[in-house]
């Protein structure tokens, strides 16, 4: 399908042809969530910790006589049910992740394109290119285009000052195209492609 191309000003660039096989997908939200799920378990730190029984620091004594008292019978002041007891079933420090398959990782990715593209949210601007480093030309370049809540996808290697320019302004995402994911696209309202990205994502699924 063929898509027009704008410059970051707003004026008309050309047009680029998108594979039905990448934006053209009919979208599903049970592997969207798949690859969503797999993401963010990867991003858990994982180093939550409770103390069980045989940390906690107590005397190792016996509470009471075994017999004779008319109460239950107990051994260690560190059982979980008296207080400075150790946890039952705590939390211990692991890994959260989960195995998923590259394929699906793969569909996932051009399902999220697919759904950007069916739902208006995809703009495609021929060079992120920015001629300074400044956040406030870059933030009034954006307003221009309605760019409040977005993500900006570029090629192998970002502008300098277009990433410095744009690192301060809220809601707005820059990667290059070896960081794009799932996650990143669907949790921002606009999806902003450079025309290297497009290549390089047409070369990717080829």
């Amino acid at each position: 399908m063929e898509f027009n191309v704008k410059t970051l000003e707003g004026k008309d660039a050309g047009k680029v042809s998108l594979s039905d096989a990448i934006f053209g997908l009919e979208p599903r939200e049970d592997i969207l969530a798949r690859v969503i799920r797999w993401q963010l378990a990867k991003k858990q730190q994982g180093t939550h910790k409770a103390k069980g029984r045989a940390e906690v620091w107590r005397t190792g004594a016996k509470m009471y006589k075994q017999k004779g008292t008319g109460r239950a019978r107990h051994h260690s002041a560190r059982a979980p049910q008296f207080r400075g007891g150790g946890k039952a079933h705590g939390p211990v420090v692991r890994s959260h992740e989960h195995d998923l398959p590259k394929k699906v990782r793969a569909l996932g990715l051009r399902l999220a394109l697919s759904a950007k593209l069916k739902s208006d949210d995809v703009i495609i601007i021929d060079n992120l290119v920015a001629a300074e480093a400044k956040t406030k030309a870059l933030a009034s370049t954006f307003e221009t285009l309605g760019l409040t809540n977005a993500l900006f996808i570029g090629g192998a290697e970002l502008d300098g000052n277009f990433k410095l320019a744009a690192k301060n302004i809220p809601n707005i995402d820059v990667l290059p195209i070896q960081g794009i994911n799932v996650y990143d696209i669907v949790r921002r309202g606009k999806l902003v492609l450079s025309k290297a990205a497009v290549e390089a994502l047409e070369e990717r699924f080829k």
